[in-house]
């Protein structure tokens, strides 16, 4: 699908309520569903990839309603697939996140299980999970470590895992096998990454500890609990960063997840000296949550991005880039090199595709360069590599380009955020 995008002739204002944080939902169904007694979820996401756990613990047994679209009952007694024979092959769609954490549950069930994904999940790294979870007695089988993945079920037994990588979805998997696993597991990673796993298993009653990178779990029984899951801030970003670039805009974003091991963006944001102003702030089910205004700001300046902040913004950088191409001077965003194992290797794909469209980008080992304040050309069709981030990265270019661009796959927005335009054309 060829998506065309024009430059607005008008201000963004008004207010929104972001979609549900996918992060958070993921979590929500999983926990619930090792949890033992009843729970409501509400707000959880509409997105595709959210709704793969969703089927694959529909699948292992859990009993599993929806109320509304965005509201469902769970019910479980704990217990996954209690007849214990071996499932047809689970299917994570195009879901990191689903195949990554319910690795660390399915290792220790009693029963064997394949994980299978689209060409573009298949073509993602698995050893990362692999690797610690092998160290834990997990049998796994997964060639060169990629899907399909198949998983023995096996008694595990506790670690102290030192990751060479800042990765929640690794420190999440982990922390999940250890929650039934013999004696503690101990997990460190060299900056903090997002913690809502640490967040939520505490809220629903895990024995768990975390100090700084450093995070303990030792073997604990959920009781399930009512969820209610916050807007994403990773959704919120294409806003916060239009509205930033669109001159006069002035509106609020509602009901936006404030975790501060994912709200990497805002310290970036006011770094460079735009308009982010939180009113309204609270909590909600262990994570902190408040509305969000943004304003038009023509005196942006570059910064530096790197160590602790990546982990905080990683799936922001795409359309931090955009940001940073309306910014004074120059903006380097260094030891993000794992963005190079998303849905795509955004980081090359995002500098050739910018690069067609004015913005003065260099691709670099671990990130890139932008020198800024230029003007947007448009004038060209991008491809979005069949990944939902850069092609929302691109639409929020257009919105500034001087010459209407194309962007090739816009469908795959609908994965993570199927009300993107909606919510655009509320605002104009």
């Amino acid at each position: 699908m060829l998506k065309t995008v024009k430059k607005l002739d008008k201000a963004l204002r008004g207010e929104i309520t972001i979609p549900a944080d996918k992060s958070v939902s993921h979590r929500a169904v999983m926990f619930s569903s090792i949890a033992r007694g009843k729970c409501t979820i509400r707000n959880f996401s509409s997105g595709a990839d959210c709704h793969s756990t969703l089927n694959i613990f529909k699948q292992l047994g859990v009993d599993i309603d929806f109320v509304d679209e965005k509201t469902l009952h769970i019910k479980s007694n704990g217990v996954l697939n209690s007849d214990g024979i071996d499932l047809p092959p689970l299917d994570a769609g195009n879901s990191g996140t689903t195949t990554r954490l319910i690795a660390g549950i399915l290792a220790r069930q009693k029963f064997n299980s394949t994980i299978i994904g689209d060409e573009s999940l298949s073509k993602r790294p698995m050893k990362r999970v692999i690797e610690p979870l092998s160290l834990m007695g997990a049998k796994i089988e997964a060639k060169d470590g990629h899907l399909p993945m198949k998983i023995y079920g096996q008694k595990l037994h506790g670690i102290t895992y030192p990751s060479k990588l800042a990765s929640a979805q690794v420190k999440s998997c982990i922390l999940l096998a250890g929650l039934g696993a013999e004696g503690k597991t101990v997990f460190s990673e060299p900056h903090l990454s997002r913690n809502h796993t640490e967040l939520l298993l505490d809220y629903l009653g895990a024995d768990i500890k975390s100090e700084g990178e450093e995070v303990t779990i030792y073997p604990s029984e959920l009781s399930a609990k009512d969820i209610t899951v916050v807007g994403d801030i990773s959704s919120a970003a294409f806003f916060i960063v239009a509205g930033l670039i669109v001159e006069g805009s002035d509106f609020v974003i509602k009901n936006v997840g404030l975790n501060p091991t994912r709200a990497g963006i805002l310290d970036v944001v006011k770094r460079m000296g735009g308009g982010v102003n939180i009113i309204n702030k609270t909590t909600c089910s262990g994570e902190d949550v408040g509305d969000i205004r943004v304003q038009y700001n023509d005196s942006l300046r570059g910064c530096v991005i790197e160590g602790d902040d990546i982990p905080r913004l990683i799936d922001e950088l795409p359309v931090i880039a955009v940001l940073a191409s309306q910014a004074e001077g120059e903006t380097v965003v260094r030891n993000a090199e794992d963005l190079r194992n998303k849905e795509s290797d955004r980081i090359k794909c995002l500098v050739y595709e910018l690069s067609k469209i004015g913005v003065d980008i260099k691709e670099t080992a671990d990130g890139f360069i932008i020198r800024g304040k230029t003007k947007l050309k448009g004038g060209a069709e991008l491809e979005s590599y069949h990944d939902h981030r850069l092609a929302m990265s691109f639409y929020v270019a257009g919105l500034i380009a001087e010459e209407e661009i194309g962007i090739n796959g816009f469908e795959w927005t609908k994965i993570s955020f199927p009300e993107f335009e909606r919510l655009f054309e509320k605002l104009e």
